[in-house]
């Protein structure tokens, strides 16, 4: 795997250099910026592919309105960062690119540009900027949250506020024979969300798990974490085995009623829609400390690379701020992208209801952040997965214990 993945990279690298040798337009390659000083050109590399056809339309409107060509890259492959770490050191990076989270931001630093003077940046939701040491270096895509999506039917969020009345609901349920909650088998709906919750509800989240990563702070000498374990015991002892439910059977049992809560997001509409419900749902924060604020966070960010022409990348915040504040920008945004937006000045009628409650609760800054964002690269799939699988499978260990190997495994990850 590894060997294959070095020849892409190789390979990448090799037609790159062919690319802006092979070029017979007397232009630089690396630019967009005619002899004359003036931008004919500008590039968007971004890393999901369900949005590229939609922005290569916004990219013709935008030509055929300025004059400058919007060439949207597109990507051959799932290693989003690796690609863009090519280009960008071999000075054909893009004008435009995304920065999934600060860890990433932390890689390209030398690249990013200081977005905190756009226009655009006041109007960005409270908290959902990225930014990286004082400053602002990425515009959200859209903005995501997660939790607890209910049966209105069968639930009342007033009815579920803490750990103890928690665990009566899902004893209540069980009594019903209704299954009051599922967790999935997959590493991010199995661990890698519902972990953040102890780490979101410090008051610092990235000091402690900087700590955590320096062996100053242990998960089981931290009361959040304590509790959590106590959560997580709750949810083996009273609902069926998360191993057991990948994430199709998760939504069908929701959708027939055979489950109250599942831990997911806002994105699960997308399964939801495809059933005919006979219930509303909605989107209830984990009750983690008494926690009754929505978890929301973005997962990619729009970024200008600092290393081209400030002619190029004024045109690069030129169309940022068009697609973010023309009408045709800002619809293809919410309707053709499909995205949450993380602006406060934007509209967006016709939201589903768990979409709505996540913008409602980003608007008014009364949430807790997405620390999975900050974990070390690739720790949730590598250890916190299987130490989590282990704790479904063995009902000998106590929640505490569960902790206790959390962590272990991270120790091991990052020591």
């Amino acid at each position: 795997m590894k060997l294959n993945k070095l020849f892409f990279t190789l390979f990448v690298a090799a037609m790159l250099v062919l690319a802006a040798c092979g070029g017979d337009n007397g232009d630089d390659a690396e630019s967009g910026v005619n002899e004359d000083g003036e931008v004919e050109q500008i590039s968007v590399f971004q890393s999901k592919v369900e949005i590229s056809e939609p922005l290569e339309e916004l990219a013709e409107m935008y030509e055929e309105e300025t004059g400058i060509e919007v060439d949207v890259w597109g990507t051959t492959g799932d290693d989003y960062l690796s690609q863009l770490q090519v280009r960008l050191n071999s000075n054909q990076g893009p004008s435009i690119l995304t920065v999934q989270n600060v860890q990433v931001a932390d890689q390209l630093d030398s690249y990013l540009y200081d977005l905190s003077d756009m226009s655009l940046a006041d109007d960005i939701a409270p908290e959902m900027g990225l930014e990286y040491e004082d400053r602002l270096v990425g515009l959200p895509y859209g903005i995501e949250g997660f939790g607890l999506v209910y049966n209105k039917d069968l639930v009342d969020p007033e009815d579920i506020t803490d750990y103890e009345s928690f665990v009566q609901a899902l004893q209540d349920f069980e009594d019903e024979g209704i299954n009051g909650l599922t967790l999935s088998q997959e590493a991010y709906f199995l661990i890698g969300h519902i972990s953040n919750y102890p780490f979101s509800l410090q008051d610092d989240y990235m000091g402690f798990i900087d700590q955590l990563n320096d062996g100053e702070v242990a998960m089981s000498e931290t009361e959040e974490f304590q509790e959590f374990g106590q959560f997580m015991e709750a949810i083996r002892e009273h609902t069926v085995n998360p191993l057991d439910v990948n994430y199709d059977r998760q939504v069908g049992d929701f959708v027939n009623g055979e489950t109250a809560m599942i831990h997911q997001g806002n994105w699960v509409v997308s399964m939801l829609n495809d059933y005919d419900l006979d219930f509303e749902v909605g989107l209830m924060p984990f009750p983690l400390d008494g926690n009754d604020r929505q978890i929301v966070g973005v997962g990619g960010n729009w970024g200008v690379n600092g290393n081209k022409d400030q002619a190029e990348i004024d045109a690069a915040i030129d169309f940022l701020e068009w697609l973010h504040n023309s009408d045709v920008g800002q619809e293809y945004m919410v309707d053709e992208f499909n995205h949450v937006p993380g602006f406060t000045h934007i509209d967006a009628d016709g939201l589903d209801p768990l979409a709505q409650e996540v913008l409602d609760a980003s608007n008014s800054g009364d949430t807790i952040p997405w620390a999975h964002n900050y974990y070390p690269a690739d720790i949730v799939p590598n250890d916190l997965a299987p130490a989590t699988e282990e704790f479904f499978l063995d009902d000998s260990m106590s929640g505490e214990e569960f902790i206790e190997r959390l962590d272990e495994v991270w120790e091991g990850a990052t020591r």
